[in-house]
């Protein structure tokens, strides 16, 4: 059963990261469609926020069109056209991406310093890409 986790230190609103994270978990195949999100109550329990964050979080999922809520069931995830990658895709990205972050760390970068290169090499390679 998919598992919320907030980070207090953050700065990111609860219902934004619990938005993140199910996004995360479509995309990755963690979540696949006809999967039940943990019920508010569930979240509410194990989180210890309220009730009101976690509803703002599925409205939010299900204006996106990631989910469905059936009254009285709970919110399920959509079929979602391509959302999630092929598993041995996502496990050679990811082998690259730890390596390429060892070898970052080994040079001396800091979180900080491999978050800001990655994200510029992100919107630059974005850029590209679009034209």
């Amino acid at each position: 059963m998919f598992v919320f986790r907030l980070d207090s230190r953050s700065g990111v609103p609860p219902y934004r990261q619990l938005v993140h994270q199910v996004r995360q978990a479509v995309l990755m195949g963690y979540l696949r469609p006809g999967d039940r999100l943990p019920l508010i109550r569930e979240a509410v329990e194990t989180l210890a926020i309220n009730p009101n964050t976690v509803a703002k979080a599925y409205r939010q999922l299900e204006q996106e069109g990631l989910v469905t809520g059936r009254p009285g069931q709970g919110t399920f995830v959509n079929d979602v056209a391509s959302a999630a990658i092929p598993a041995e895709d996502y496990t050679s990205l990811r082998h690259d991406m730890e390596a390429w972050l060892r070898r970052a760390y080994a040079a001396g970068l800091d979180e900080h310093a491999v978050t800001a290169l990655f994200t510029t090499i992100h919107q630059e390679t974005r850029i590209e890409a679009v034209s």
